[in-house]
Formats: C-alpha cells, structure tokens, sequence
C-alpha cells in the first residue's frame, strides 16, 4: 500500500521516522513506544527482541552485538523503504550493540498506522528487513566454550 499523497498547498506530512538509533546504552520500550504516537493512528504494533539463555539446544554463556559504522545509515535506508510501502504514521527502531546479558532487550522497533492489520505488517517488515540487511552481528559464547557469529 502506498502512501496517500499531500493536496496541493498542504504542507508536507512530516517524516514518519521518529526515532533511529544504534546504541551502546541499555533500550527502553517506553522511549520507542512515545516515539511513534501519532493521533491520525488506529493501531500500533511494537516488536521487542531480547536476549535468550539458549540457542539451538545449547545454553550461552556470553553475548555481544557489533555493528559496521555503515549500520544506522542502513537502518535509515530499511525505514524509509517500509515507509514507502505501507502507512506508516510513525515509526522506531532502536538496535543495542555491546555486550548483553540475558533478559536484556537487544532490539526494540514500532510502527504506528491507521489500521492494526496495516501496523503488524509494517513492523514484522521493519524487524524482518532489519535483521536481514543491517550489518549488525551477533557473537555467541555457549556454556560448552563453543563460540558462533550470526548477523546479516
């Protein structure tokens, strides 16, 4: 779906991107949440991914997230695409890097659209694209010392 186009002598509508950020710090739903409130939207679907004491079977023991210096601009790319194709009144999306514990939040992203079927498809592309082309990466260290990259 495409985004409705502004009337002529309308000022433009504002850039749905509210808030973008690759950080080091710890993530806060709340943040991502307010980021994408928007009185024109009628529903709002949030995505949290977090860190988890296991993979594939095995438990980790350690977790650190590294990204290329080219990430937030790919993040901004990725965003401006899942824009273009749906809605989107607001949208958030906010990345940790560093190392992580189980049980912290690792990624948190929103979109705010008119409708809620609008909203969940808008964020499952955003989180899906995300992690599929943002050059973040995942290093894994499991209880049995066995180590594994993962990331785009």
């Amino acid at each position: 779906m495409a985004r409705t186009h502004e009337h002529p002598g309308e000022a433009p509508a504002p850039d749905p991107i509210r808030l973008l950020a690759i950080r080091d710090t710890p993530l806060s739903i709340d943040e991502v949440f307010a980021a994408v409130g928007d009185d024109s939207a009628g529903g709002t679907a949030l995505f949290v991914g977090t860190v988890r004491d296991h993979d594939g079977g095995t438990d980790v023991s350690a977790l650190g997230y590294s990204s290329h210096p080219s990430a937030e601009a790919e993040l901004r790319r990725v965003a401006e695409k899942v824009a273009a194709d749906f809605p989107v009144r607001a949208m958030a999306a906010v990345h940790r890097v560093g190392d992580l514990a189980v049980g912290d939040l690792a990624v948190v992203v929103a979109v705010s659209c008119p409708h809620r079927a609008e909203a969940f498809a808008a964020c499952r592309r955003l989180i899906d694209d995300l992690k599929h082309e943002v050059p973040i990466w995942k290093h894994q260290t499991f209880a049995n010392g066995t180590e594994e990259w993962v990331g785009a």
